[in-house]
């Protein structure tokens, strides 16, 4: 796969025809807020679609309603399985890599800005939270499954930001082609699969190659379910190393709304620790696994926990050792991150099912002017760009 940046302005220029279609017509015909209601009652895949569901709405759930045909269920297994050897590590990564990296593109905070408010950013992570531990359940793709529908409605979440900007003059296209364009939607999908194992990497976690390749799967199968052009998107870590680089040397950099979030993110993890004495790790952790450049873009402040939080490689080694010495001390430890998981998703949903209601109607202030064997340990793919 070839990249230069004639091919990535391309993709800045493509969206999502069938999501776009579907959201155009409920719009045109006023039945956004029908569909909204409706829809709170279908969360998982068996349930039946409600009468009245507007018919293009029920096309489009019908048309996605199935995961691709090239998927590789033994490859999602080992995906699912490194998910629980790893959930209070992976957690960890999209809450401290994967959303700050998010700020750090400053038209995608704007974008963040308009769904969500400045000020709510749980709702955000809950989001998040949730649709990962949905994919990463034994049944993700089953009867009963939450992951489907959650796709499904993200998807038309993701068009209906495109119909508002546009049809209402808020975003230069000519300039910064198509919101949350192709281009964009494959830096989401690198920045919650590629970023959290080089974060995972970072904090000295150990992966295998076929761990953390099957993670990188697992999210070129939300990607597809989510609407990635599949020609366009990276098929392997080397060719999703290049693409990042690329993405993030052409988009990156400080922005007021990119440095809000932070701030929010940050206080909303602080309310989260206990007590306030181990409240700078969050700041100190973001710096640590984004760097000291990308972190003073995003105004993270700098602690006296800088230091400190280095050595949690060398802790999370110890307790690794423990953990592939004695099964009992593996099954403890796989427990304890999973309440961890549990107890912090919990705190971010207020034990609510989250919607991905469709938004009728924008923020009135925004604006864009331009277990799997532990063999063949992974390593990060080289940096492509010097």
């Amino acid at each position: 796969m070839t990249l230069t940046d004639a091919s990535m302005d391309a993709l800045r220029q493509a969206g999502d025809e069938l999501a776009d279609a579907t959201v155009a017509t409920l719009f045109e015909r006023g039945e956004v807020g029908k569909f909204n209601t409706l829809m709170r009652y279908v969360s998982t895949v068996n349930a039946p679609l409600p009468n009245g569901l507007p018919k293009v709405a029920r096309e489009y759930l019908q048309a996605t309603s199935a995961p691709p045909t090239w998927v590789d269920w033994d490859e999602m297994e080992k995906a699912r399985l490194f998910f629980i050897d790893n959930n209070v590590h992976v957690s960890t990564a999209l809450s401290f890599t994967s959303m700050p990296a998010c700020f750090l593109v400053p038209h995608v905070a704007k974008l963040l800005s308009t769904t969500h408010g400045l000020n709510y950013p749980s709702k955000r992570m809950a989001e998040t939270g949730q649709f990962t531990v949905h994919l990463m359940q034994p049944d993700a793709f089953e009867a009963n499954s939450r992951f489907i529908p959650a796709a499904q409605k993200v998807r038309l979440l993701h068009a209906a930001i495109r119909h508002h900007l546009e049809r209402e003059n808020r975003w230069d296209t000519e300039a910064l082609g198509v919101p949350i364009c192709q281009e964009d939607m494959i830096g989401g999908q690198l920045f919650f699969s590629l970023l959290v194992l080089d974060s995972l990497h970072r904090l000295g976690i150990h992966m295998s190659v076929e761990g953390a390749e099957a993670y990188f799967y697992a999210w070129r199968v939300v990607g597809a379910m989510l609407g990635v052009d599949q020609d366009a998107v990276p098929k392997t870590l080397d060719e999703a190393r290049a693409f990042l680089d690329l993405y993030m040397l052409r988009h990156m950099g400080p922005s007021e709304e990119g440095a809000h979030l932070t701030r929010q993110l940050i206080d909303l993890y602080e309310e989260v620790v206990p007590g306030t004495f181990f409240d700078p790790i969050v700041s100190a952790l973001i710096r640590h696994l984004v760097g000291d450049t990308c972190a003073d873009w995003l105004q993270v402040p700098r602690t006296p926990w800088d230091t400190v939080v280095k050595a949690v490689p060398h802790l999370l080694g110890v307790l690794e050792t423990i953990e592939d010495r004695s099964p009992v001390g593996a099954w403890a430890l796989d427990r304890l991150g999973h309440l961890t998981s549990i107890f912090e998703l919990s705190s971010l949903t207020r034990g609510r099912v989250m919607h991905y209601a469709i938004p009728e109607q924008l923020k009135k202030d925004y604006g864009i002017s331009g277990t799997v064997p532990r063999t063949h340990r992974w390593t990060p793919p080289a940096a492509t760009i010097s």
